[in-house]
């Protein structure tokens, strides 16, 4: 009962201070966590949004780095600081799954992609996508998924340390001297995004504290849900008309774009899953969904228009594979109830 109270006292000065009824209030935040409970099946829409409303993704397209900024402080906000801190003090699963991402992988598929004598704009996604950290939604979709969310926010900070420097070495031996990944613009970029994020998540838990923070874990959900909303529609700008133009191309990079998540995060899982099938499946989460708008953004975009289609057909394995998994591991938790 006292934390129904100090909630209510909560809302109530929320409510003098800004003005608004405390019903309204109210609502958005039932809203908020209705939205948030909906967790994958509502991200998965997310795509589809911005192919049936072209106009919208246009308008979205300037929100494409803020969103991805909100989304990373939201998943800090969302980790248990302890949880993290455990992780940390343990770090010899985390630095053996960031030398798998960004060293062991892209060693293991630059070689035999460089031999097969692909289309450079292919050749260049592919690479980008092996070398390239996490997408920065990891944390969020592993906390909508019920998987170890400090273990993927652990990975994708270290991952995005290591990145600056692997990158650019197997852009240099697979792509070329002419590819410049601007490694140090890249880095800087990462580190004020990362301790940017860290920063306004550890302000927001000092302000309401801890407490209250894991009271809102639902409505904190629903704001990853819009945020991950607008990135996806944002990143779908230009890809309706590419489509009507050129469609075997783009049902092509889409069919490779599944395989390619797939194939990287299932060995992922086969590697790590002496580390625990918790550890394992999140591991193959951070695998399989990798940034590649990081890695672009890095180039000045300066990419063939091939490896700028990939990049969006990239985002559907991102937003539909989460939801296929959540449904997969529920269905497997209820059978093993039986």
């Amino acid at each position: 009962m006292k934390s129904v109270s100090k909630d209510a006292r909560y809302d109530s000065h929320a409510a003098e201070e800004t003005g608004i009824p405390m019903s309204w209030l109210m609502r958005a935040a039932a809203a908020l966590a209705w939205l948030g409970r909906q967790g994958t099946r509502a991200v998965a829409l997310s795509v589809f949004a911005g192919l049936a409303l072209p106009w919208l993704a246009a308008l979205f397209k300037p929100a494409f780095t803020p969103s991805v900024f909100v989304l990373l402080t939201l998943a800090f906000l969302r980790v248990d600081p302890g949880a993290l801190r455990r992780r940390l003090r343990r770090p010899a699963l985390i630095l053996a799954a960031t030398a798998w991402m960004v060293v062991a992988t892209p060693l293991a598929c630059g070689f035999p992609l460089d031999a097969l004598g692909l289309d450079r704009g292919l050749l260049v996604a592919l690479v980008f996508q092996a070398a390239a950290p996490p997408v920065v939604a990891t944390s969020s979709l592993a906390a909508l998924m019920g998987l170890d969310a400090a273990l993927a926010l652990a990975v994708l900070t270290a991952g995005a340390v290591a990145t600056p420097a692997t990158a650019a070495a197997f852009a240099a031996l697979f792509l070329g001297a002419a590819m410049d990944l601007s490694p140090i613009s890249l880095g800087l970029r990462l580190f004020a995004m990362l301790a940017g994020a860290a920063a306004i998540a550890a302000l927001l838990r000092r302000a309401a504290g801890q407490a209250w923070v894991e009271r809102q874990t639902e409505r904190i959900d629903g704001l990853s849900v819009i945020a991950l909303f607008v990135f996806a529609v944002a990143v779908m700008d230009g890809v309706v008309a590419q489509t009507v133009a050129r469609p075997t191309l783009v049902l092509g990079l889409l069919g490779l774009a599944f395989a390619t998540s797939l194939v990287l995060g299932s060995i992922t899982a086969l590697v790590f899953w002496r580390a625990g099938r918790e550890a394992a499946l999140t591991l193959a989460l951070c695998a399989g969904l990798r940034n590649l708008g990081v890695m672009v953004a890095a180039t000045g975009g300066r990419v063939p228009e091939v490896t700028w289609l990939y990049i969006a057909m990239a985002q559907f394995p991102v937003y539909l594979l989460p939801h296929a998994l959540k449904a997969a591991l529920a269905a497997a938790g209820k059978k093993a109830m039986r």
